[in-house]
């Protein structure tokens, strides 16, 4: 068995608190990895707060993991002793449900979840299942490839779900949407970037990146959009998005908890406009999206901290007091 230190949460206490834990040796399609570097999301923050459904308590939160094999299962394939390996938030689901069988995998209702039903990444070790392991180009340092395992991922499925417009609204400019910012405008579409009202840094960083605007959230565009995607967890970002996008336009929730979407006239809806949302990801979504964060170098804003500054972490990002990504090294 490997004892590691862990920042772990209890539900019947509030705050991270820091833990030694027994690890035992990984099962048949499990690894046992050393965690070199683990980012800091937002839905670490919601599961701090107790706003998600279904955790399991006590529980090491983390899900932007990357890490090298140290022990393998006996069943493992394709990750070497000392690989380098990224782990995502979706941890596990069934395989044999309608969900998972017609390539819905994210939305397994036995699904489990990388740092809220699995212990996660915020510990020098962790252990998981191999099979849900992505390969981390090799153009980024441990640091720069945290980020992409969430903020990269959701935002890379929220934009397969926007559609293929040409002009892109982006609600809320944090790690993901600095992220998906680079690879749209890389791919030559147009993106607007909305802040909270008065944040001319974000703003200013946005523009940095390539944008074609830069505003406040409570700004309409210089032009119609053709999709918008919200990563801020604000409901009330819905309709203004709505207002934003033209006939045939999409608006995508991208996250994982967002507050109550007030009424609004229909109106804002007629035209064949769409609300939807994204939930989780596939393993296609992580292969994917790595090709293009190969093809296509992407330049994530990081700021590190060491493990035992999660809790600074966190409450930093709830301080939107964070351009870019934060990231935990080990």
């Amino acid at each position: 068995m490997t004892i590691t230190r862990a920042m772990r949460l209890s539900g019947s206490r509030r705050g991270l608190v820091c833990e030694h834990v027994m690890l035992p040796k990984p099962r048949e399609e499990e690894l046992l990895l050393r965690v070199l570097a683990c980012g800091v999301c937002r839905t670490d923050l919601h599961l701090l707060d107790g706003e998600l459904a279904h955790v399991r308590y006590p529980v090491t939160p983390g899900h932007e993991i990357v890490g090298r094999v140290v022990e393998r299962g006996a069943r493992v394939t394709g990750w070497p002793t000392g690989s380098r390996v990224g782990v995502p938030w979706l941890g596990w689901t069934c395989g044999v449900c309608s969900l998972c069988t017609r390539g819905q995998e994210n939305l397994c209702p036995n699904a489990q979840f990388t740092g809220a039903t699995r212990d996660g990444g915020y510990a020098d070790h962790v252990i998981v299942d191999s099979r849900y392991c992505l390969s981390i180009p090799e153009s980024y340092s441990d640091v720069e490839a945290a980020p992409l395992l969430c903020a990269g991922l959701i935002g890379y499925r929220a934009y397969r779900a926007a559609g293929e417009g040409h002009s892109l609204g982006l609600y809320g400019f944090g790690a993901a949407a600095h992220l998906l910012a680079q690879l749209a405008v890389a791919e030559g579409r147009d993106v607007y970037a909305f802040t909270r009202p008065g944040d001319g840094a974000s703003q200013a960083f946005a523009r940095e990146l390539g944008v074609a605007w830069a505003g406040s959230s409570d700004q309409a565009p210089p032009v119609p959009l053709d999709a918008a995607i919200l990563f801020a967890p604000v409901g009330a970002l819905a309709p203004l998005a709505l207002a934003a996008v033209g006939p045939g336009g999409r608006v995508v929730c991208a996250g994982i908890h967002m507050s109550d979407i007030p009424g609004f006239p229909y109106s804002l809806l007629w035209g064949e406009r769409t609300l939807c949302s994204v939930a989780n990801l596939t393993r296609r979504d992580g292969e994917e999206f790595m090709r293009r964060a190969s093809a296509v170098r992407l330049r994530p804003v990081v700021r590190s901290l060491p493990l035992d500054a999660a809790s600074e972490a966190l409450e930093q990002l709830r301080g939107g007091q964070v351009q870019g990504a934060l990231v935990l090294r080990t």
